[in-house]
């Protein structure tokens, strides 16, 4: 008998536990109104991309050289001390890109964050989504069930918009796509 209000207890208390979880609401964008202005630049990666550099080719038709600095970069001080250039998704000539950086003081464009668009889309699962990002913006769920699906996407400020919903991507390979927000850590797969 013991054991039986022990399980019951228990099973009430996680209950209760997960019905808090779910009233949290996510990181979103405040007001639809707000206009944020965007510091992104977005344009295919260019012929003349190495190690250390990569060439834009921006939307607007103007050819841009980015530094990109690694743990081991060994800059004399100034504005680029400390910094390491986050890219998620590699950069391969022709890939579509989305850069975030600095000017330096004298003129170098050093970047901050590189994602490469042409990696993010694709078909993502998990244990309970299962989407496709698709070129022009476009989220389908595959999932019909969902409560909330994802259907527009969006880079800003270096960051994906699923939705109303911010997140990081700090880390996108060939088969795995880890976003983070406030809530926390969300680990996809890519689907075949």
């Amino acid at each position: 008998m013991n054991k039986l209000k022990l399980f019951l207890a228990v099973a009430i208390v996680m209950l209760v536990a997960g019905c808090n979880d779910r009233k949290q609401k996510p990181q979103t964008v405040d007001n639809d109104d707000v206009e944020v202005a965007d510091s992104t630049v977005y344009g295919v990666c260019g012929d003349g991309t190495s190690m250390h550099s990569m060439e834009l080719i921006t939307d607007a038709g103007d050819t841009l050289t980015y530094t990109i600095l690694d743990a081991e970069a060994d800059m004399d001080g100034g504005i680029t001390e400390g910094i390491v250039s986050n890219v998620e998704g590699g950069f391969m000539a022709g890939d579509k890109m989305a850069v975030t950086g600095l000017k330096t003081a004298d003129g170098e464009l050093v970047a901050t964050r590189v994602i490469n668009v042409t990696s993010l889309l694709g078909h993502w699962t998990s244990i309970d989504r299962n989407f496709m990002i698709e070129e022009g913006g476009t989220v389908h769920s595959e999932v019909k069930a969902e409560t909330n699906p994802w259907t527009s996407w969006k880079i800003l400020n270096g960051q994906l918009l699923l939705n109303r919903d911010t997140f990081d991507i700090t880390s996108l390979s060939a088969d795995s796509l880890y976003l983070e927000n406030q809530k926390g850590i969300y680990i996809y797969k890519r689907q075949k």
